[in-house]
Formats: structure tokens, sequence, C-alpha cells
């Protein structure tokens, strides 16, 4: 089991939600870190609060769909802390409406943030880590990243996208001392549903206080919960990191009828 202390940790989406505790556990398990979020006011609070635990902290208010900004950011991270060892692309939206009906404007904004952040954050420090021969890149997709539900067409489309690239990465540096893991998170007790950009529910519905209320009480696992999975995950050096019951079994039955599972879904929800 690799140790992280002293270890620069880059975590975009720090803020709040799974990011945010992220950024609370690697400093209790020893990691300087470069915390980035577009919300300057989330990223001040947590920023704040880690300093008490004597690790370098820097802070940096980033939008992962702008890739000269990403890419200015790694420069930043790199002159500010000399190195980087883990980077974890963690900033994520959300999108619920039928394909029908999905606005390209939309489309664009899930995946410039959801994909396009991923790619520009394993781009922009991937030299860098090439360079030392040493490393983990841990990008956070989701169950959404392996079943697919109505309504999440352009979310499935951002999470699968980031399963496949994070997989074929890691095919790519199996020679090398670089890791790579890919997260997939299932229901999550954070503000993910409220920050939505929401028309369309898995049931028709369109009221967002209500779907975000029905995601509420599927979601089970604490986002401090998830970072510890995630931790062990990273310490263990395990390419996938399933969390949440939800998560494992929705990814047994995928396995298991992967040409049926969509029915079987549908009667789930049905019967909620």
């Amino acid at each position: 089991m690799q140790s992280l202390a002293g270890k620069v940790a880059v975590i975009t989406g720090a803020g709040s939600g799974i990011g945010r505790a992220l950024a609370e556990l690697l400093a209790e398990e020893g990691c300087h870190l470069a915390l980035a979020d577009i919300n300057a006011s989330n990223l001040e609070s947590i920023s704040s609060a880690l300093h008490q635990h004597g690790r370098q902290v820097s802070s940096h208010i980033l939008d992962v769909a702008d890739r000269a900004a990403v890419f200015a950011f790694a420069d930043d991270v790199l002159a500010h802390h000399g190195s980087a060892h883990l980077i974890i692309n963690n900033a994520g939206v959300a999108v619920s409406q039928t394909i029908a009906n999905l606005s390209y404007e939309d489309f664009e904004w899930i995946m410039g943030i959801n994909f396009w952040g991923v790619v520009h954050g394993t781009k922009a420090f991937l030299p860098h880590l090439l360079d030392n021969n040493a490393g983990h890149i841990v990008n956070v997709s989701s169950i959404f990243g392996i079943v697919s539900m109505p309504s999440q067409g352009a979310y499935n489309a951002s999470k699968f996208a980031v399963r496949g690239f994070t997989e074929a990465l890691r095919q790519e540096l199996h020679n090398s001392k670089v890791r790579v893991s890919c997260v997939h998170p299932g229901g999550i007790k954070t503000g993910i549903a409220r920050s939505a950009r929401f028309y369309q529910g898995i049931n028709g519905q369109c009221d967002a206080n209500r779907a975000a209320a029905e995601f509420d009480k599927l979601a089970r696992t604490t986002p401090e919960q998830a970072a510890r999975i995630i931790v062990e995950g990273l310490k263990n050096k395990r390419p996938r990191i399933l969390i949440g019951n939800d998560a494992r079994l929705l990814d047994w039955i995928q396995r298991l009828l992967p040409g049926a599972y969509p029915r079987l879904l549908a009667m789930l929800l049905r019967k909620r």
C-alpha cells in the first residue's frame, strides 16, 4: 500500500461534494494540496479550513472547460509546489433532459466540463508525470458511465466518454509507473442535483425541487464515505473504483444482463 504523505494532490471541483471531502482527507493523509473550483466562495472556505493542517495549500479559481486556463493552472501548480503527484479530475455538472429536447448549448456545456475538463486536466499534467515516471491520474466518471438512464443521455455521454478515455490511457501507460484510476460513484449526497440544468426527469416530472428530493432519497453515500473509498483505492493502486452498494449492484446487473438491464431498471423505477 503506497503512502500519500508529502505528495502534492491536485483536485478540481474541490469546493464542495466529493472534491471537498477528498481535500480534507488527503490533508489528513499528509498531502500538500492544489485546489481548483469555479466557485470562489466555496474555494476560499475549503482553502482556509485546510491551512490549519500545516500543509501547503494553493487555491485556484478555474473553469475546467477552458483549455488555456487549465494549462495555465498546471503551470501555476508546478511553480508553487514544485511538483504534482496525484491529479484528481473531479469537477462535474448534470443535465436532465430527453435527447429529443436536449439543446446543443446544454450538451456542449456538460461535455465541456465533464469530459473536456478531464481531458484538459490529464493533458496538462501528464507530461510532468511522464518526465518523473511517477504519479497517479484519477478521473471521476459515474455509475452512469456504466449504465444508461432515460433523461440522462447527455450525462451518460459525458461519463461514458470519461470511462473510455481513462481506460485507454491506462493501457497506454501500463509500462510506466504512472497509475490511472477511473472512479464510478453511485448516488452521493452532494449538491449536484440542485445545481443541475433540470428539464425532464426519469419519470417525466419537470419539478426540479421534487427531482432533487427524489435524488436525496436514493443517494445513500456521503461525500466523506466516497472520499475514503477513493483514497483507499489510490493507496492500493486500483484501476477501477466503484462507490456505493447501488454502483456495485448496477455494475453487476449490467455485466450479467447487458442487453436486458434497461427493462429491469425501468421496472424498478415504475415501482418507486
